[in-house]
């Protein structure tokens, strides 16, 4: 049994993949870029997402949405999510992207943030089904590549509708659609609603994943239990934690207890991981880019004192790496730890434990 309820373990495909876990690694604009996704993938996530690519910046040819859609997983399939409201340049996107090598296409009905929504895209498109459904229509015709969704409930409260959207969206033929359980306008605010996605779950027969708030086995055990979806998707709960997806996964397959990362390991991996950021974006930029992820670590990990003053003025890739070794040195990551900053590794009161 896994946090009360049993564990039955059955393969999960999205198209013609088999997923190796139920937990994935959710796309994160700024986060889950190559190198992030790189680490998540080696420890287990069961599916791996790009950061979301502006369709028309990646027909156009702009530099960041191209190095968006580099770094193909070793294994599994490659999922480039794109973002619009242009048919057109969803369907070209959609070309370019099979072409570099994605095997799925996820659209993106979800981003909350307002220079998205300002542009009448993700979220916003929970308002006008119409033209969400256009888009599907668009990607699928160009690409044969299976064809997925992420959304949120809906715009606001008075129009939560995203169980009439997933089941119009499954009948335009997409493989699989991921629900986050919040409405636009709460962005990250309150609590996910994972009873709200379980209204989706029961409106289609496509593989639901479900999204918000999952950050540890129990609230991972309730978010499935209380939805029914069969696959969960890991977001802000990863900052700090790349791995995590791949260590919930295996918890909830009913493997033995997983074993820390030891402080040589730890330490390995995030100097690893600076490299890595170094080597994808250059070293002007990498060094900018990889400030957030040393922050993140070294607050969920509880790096010594000055660590975090001394990583936010050093530019020198030598000196950094340095600092990384002797601030992580004596540290492990507990996969069971509590996520710094966001609630209790507990299910919430009421719910299914």
């Amino acid at each position: 049994r896994d946090c009360g309820f049993l564990v039955i373990w059955m393969d999960e495909h999205i198209g013609p993949y088999t997923l190796s876990s139920r937990v994935l690694l959710a796309p994160m604009s700024g986060v889950s870029d190559a190198p992030f996704r790189a680490i998540a993938a080696r420890f287990g996530a069961g599916l791996v997402v790009t950061e979301m690519v502006a369709s028309r910046e990646l027909v156009t040819a702009r530099r960041e949405a191209w190095r968006r859609i580099e770094g193909a997983p070793a294994h599994g399939p490659f999922i480039v999510q794109l973002a619009g409201r242009e048919p057109s340049w969803i369907a070209e996107a959609a070309r370019i992207a099979a072409g570099e090598g994605a095997t799925i296409i996820d659209l993106n009905f979800g981003c909350p943030a307002k220079k998205v929504t300002g542009g009448l895209s993700g979220s916003a498109l929970m308002r006008e089904p119409d033209l969400a459904l256009a888009l599907i229509d668009a990607a699928a015709n160009a690409v044969s590549i299976p064809i997925t969704v992420k959304m949120r409930l809906g715009w606001d409260d008075e129009t939560r509708n995203a169980p009439g959207l997933a089941v119009r969206a499954e009948a335009a033929g997409i493989a699989a659609l991921t629900v986050h359980g919040r409405t636009r306008c709460q962005f990250y605010t309150g609590d996910a609603d994972w009873s709200a996605v379980g209204e989706v779950v029961r409106a289609v027969s496509c593989p639901v994943t479900v999204n918000g708030d999952i950050i540890c086995e129990a609230s991972l055990a309730s978010a499935l239990e209380i939805s029914g979806a069969s696959l969960a998707m890991v977001g802000r709960g990863a900052y700090g934690r790349p791995w995590i997806a791949g260590f919930l996964g295996a918890a909830h397959r009913g493997q033995a207890a997983l074993a820390a990362l030891d402080p040589v390991d730890l330490a390995s991996e995030i100097a690893g991981h600076y490299e890595a950021i170094l080597s994808h974006y250059g070293r002007a930029i990498g060094v900018r880019v990889a400030r957030k992820h040393l922050l993140w670590y070294a607050d969920h990990l509880r790096a010594p004192d000055g660590f975090t003053h001394l990583v936010r003025k050093e530019t020198d890739p030598a000196a950094v790496l340095s600092l990384i070794r002797s601030a992580f040195a004596g540290l492990y990551a507990d996969p069971r730890a509590e996520v710094r900053g966001r609630p209790g590794c507990t299910p919430r009161l009421g719910e299914a434990a």
